[in-house]
């Protein structure tokens, strides 16, 4: 792989801040589901499909568009894709109807890949002291657009309408094509062959890469523990003892910026010459402290609090630190390997929503948390077993 420069603090922020804003496209969407309710005349849970359909559409582009980053400059590809999101934007926008703003949705997530573009461009242009820093600094910036966006589209849509944050959005985009472009390194690929060979060769590294393997399993499991969690957090919040509104519950996302505050440490602390296994480790014994917490919360909502901050630098633990462990096998197929992780992960994450909901219908608040300890207890025990591979 060649490369023609090396990254300076100021392009790492700037990949920080140019991640947060483009990963906030997937979720402006969520709050705004009312009001597109209301314009079109549907019910509330027809009209949340635009959520559904937006995060299909970012499983979509993370598959296909991806891996083209091992096969193409990279730079190029984000500018490319990132004005596509903007068409996506604006098509949103402007919907005359409900079928054009679910297609919209589907490409404004298909579009909404960049961030995991970005993170393979930051790692190839790192050294192998500072990958993992680098890593978890733009991290942090994709943490923190996502426990923004949702706060702000709320706000833009009571105050401007549903189709303003679209607009918005869409400006916010022209004007990071416009940084990306001036600041942005340039990143050559060396991956010669065909779309069909890249996209085949995908699966000869799941055959050969046992740390590939690891860290995408631990992952799975992981984005289980905290999508479960978030998801039925909401109505265990919701519900007695502490009744608490929409507002009040969405208040409690500020504390999950603990973990992105704690994702630049974690990176540092995964690169180099330590040992990364032992900070995986770290984020399941955090997770567990986190759950009996939430177990035994009763009317504290403090204690509730805490739970959330260690649940949250637990999963970047785990997160960040596989993250960057992939980044170090196969440095010309960065981009494949992040399809293969982040793939796994997202599947993951459906699934953990699925089965938070599961276990509360089953036997509410303490149910979950039993389920959640049997989770992470399983992922000790892959984690054990492949130590001793």
């Amino acid at each position: 792989m060649q490369t023609s420069t090396t990254l300076k603090r100021a392009d790492i922020l700037l990949m920080a801040f140019c991640t947060g804003l483009i990963v906030a496209n997937i979720y402006y969407c969520q709050p705004l589901v009312i009001l597109v309710a209301k314009e079109f005349n549907l019910t509330e849970s027809r009209a949340g499909s635009i959520t559904f359909l937006t995060q299909a559409g970012y499983a979509i582009g993370l598959f296909l568009l991806v891996p083209l980053g091992d096969m193409f400059e990279r730079k190029k590809q984000i500018l490319i894709i990132t004005a596509l999101a903007i068409l996506s934007l604006l098509m949103a926008a402007v919907a005359k109807s409900f079928l054009i703003l679910e297609i919209a949705s589907v490409l404004i997530g298909a579009c909404s890949i960049v961030p995991q573009l970005i993170l393979p461009l930051a790692a190839n242009l790192s050294t192998d002291e500072n990958r993992g820093h680098n890593i978890g600094i733009v991290m942090s910036g994709l943490l923190v657009g996502i426990l923004a966006s949702r706060a702000v589209s709320g706000a833009v849509g009571d105050l401007l309408g549903w189709r303003a944050m679209f607009l918005i959005a869409a400006g916010i985009c022209a004007l990071l094509i416009v940084l990306m472009a001036l600041r942005f390194p340039k990143s050559l690929p060396s991956f010669k062959g065909s779309y069909k060979q890249l996209m085949g060769s995908m699966f000869s590294y799941i055959k050969t890469q046992p740390v590939l393997r690891e860290a995408s399993l631990i992952n799975f499991f992981a984005f289980i523990v905290i999508m479960g969690f978030w998801t039925t957090m909401v109505l265990y919040l919701a519900n007695p003892p502490h009744e608490f509104t929409t507002y009040q519950i969405g208040l409690f996302g500020i504390a999950g910026a603990a973990g992105a505050l704690a994702a630049p440490l974690v990176g540092k602390l995964s690169g180099g010459g330590s040992n990364p296994r032992k900070n995986v480790m770290a984020g399941f014994i955090l997770e567990l402290i986190s759950v009996a917490l939430f177990y035994f919360t009763g009317h504290s909502v403090f204690l509730f609090v805490i739970g959330i901050i260690l649940i949250d630098i637990g999963q970047q633990a785990i997160h960040v630190t596989n993250q960057t462990r992939i980044y170090t096998l196969v440095p010309e197929a960065r981009n494949r390997l992040n399809t293969i992780f982040m793939s796994v992960s997202f599947v993951g994450a459906s699934c953990g929503s699925a089965l938070g909901l599961w276990l509360w219908s089953v036997g509410g608040w303490a149910m979950f948390c039993y389920g959640t300890t049997a989770i992470i207890l399983l992922n000790i025990v892959i984690y054990r077993l492949y130590s001793k591979k």
